[in-house]
């Protein structure tokens, strides 16, 4: 899907056809759009390289382009681990923008809507700076939803004697992997677009880009403990889960007991022996069964008495 994106008065709208000043958005180019690309400046391996899964942050310089790759948050909840990262590139031409996914952000749909008032598709490198602000505050938003996910599996794990649990836990952690090792990435690649001095024309665009860094590095130290949190507490609820299932083999274990004892003395008496009592009182059998009842009700009271219901 190819979209193109141009400022008016109003603020940002879609337009049909390429101008100068244009942001141009790709998603998951089929091989028309992947041609329109090429013919409008971007060379193929950059092109790939934003398609590619498993491609890292970087920057690339020249006299008529410059090329910056990070990795964004996505959200897909169909998928065995929800959060996960995947590369997006920008390519900052002489007269447009174009960046390329092979999926569809909420990044970029934000920048569409109006949220940040500054941003201008004329003006390439802010508008570059923007999509990297909007990626760390996604970043974040998304480590909030993992962290409330973790909570509510957290109360769920206090009286679970299953392993479902625990391997949420361990999806979650996963994702978090994802996080810490996309953001180190991502903030390698911004520390060094500061270092080029590349955002450095306008005083907007060096507080922008300052801002971006303290962004970042906030996401990295809240996936930093989000997962050493997360880490702790799968330990802790591995013994927690341990320690509810021998509570329940315990309580089953007392109550074999009890059922037993009635059984036990009931088998000392079979079909040719008779009950004490039958011949000289008719209460002979309920004397029996009174025993057995007490014994048991007894066995209930010292397992209650030691705890071990």
């Amino acid at each position: 899907m190819l979209s193109i994106y141009k400022n008016n008065e109003q603020g940002v709208e879609k337009i049909e056809s390429i101008v100068n000043g244009a942001w141009v958005n790709v998603v998951n180019p089929t091989p028309e759009e992947t041609k329109k690309l090429v013919n409008w400046g971007m060379d193929m391996d950059y092109i790939n390289y934003s398609l590619d899964q498993d491609e890292m942050p970087r920057m690339e310089r020249d006299e008529e382009y410059t090329f910056l790759l990070l990795r964004i948050p996505i959200y897909q909840p169909e998928s065995d681990i929800p959060y996960s990262t995947v590369p997006l590139g920008i390519m900052i031409l002489a007269n447009k923008v174009i960046t390329v996914c092979r999926y569809e952000s909420d990044i970029l749909k934000t920048l569409t809507n109006g949220k940040y008032r500054l941003l201008k598709t004329g003006k390439r490198y802010r508008l570059a700076l923007y999509i990297f602000l909007e990626t760390s505050t996604r970043y974040l938003h998304l480590l909030r939803e993992i962290n409330r996910a973790t909570e509510l599996i957290e109360d769920q794990l206090q009286k679970s004697t299953r392993n479902r649990e625990v391997l949420e836990l361990l999806k979650y952690q996963k994702c978090l992997t994802y996080f810490s090792t996309a953001l180190r990435s991502n903030e390698v690649m911004m520390e060094r677009v500061q270092k080029t001095q590349l955002f450095n024309y306008y005083e907007e665009d060096k507080d922008l880009l300052e801002d971006v860094l303290t962004e970042n590095q906030q996401a990295i130290q809240m996936t930093s403990i989000a997962t050493e949190i997360l880490s702790g507490m799968m330990d802790a609820f591995a013994s927690i889960i341990s320690n509810n299932l021998n509570g329940v083999m315990k309580v089953l274990a007392a109550l074999t007991i009890i059922i037993s004892l009635p059984g036990t003395v009931g088998t000392f008496f079979g079909m040719n022996v008779p009950l004490p009592l039958s011949e000289s009182s008719p209460y002979g059998f309920l004397v029996i069964i009174g025993i057995s009842i007490g014994l048991a009700a007894m066995a209930t009271y010292i397992f209650y008495k030691q705890d071990w219901f």
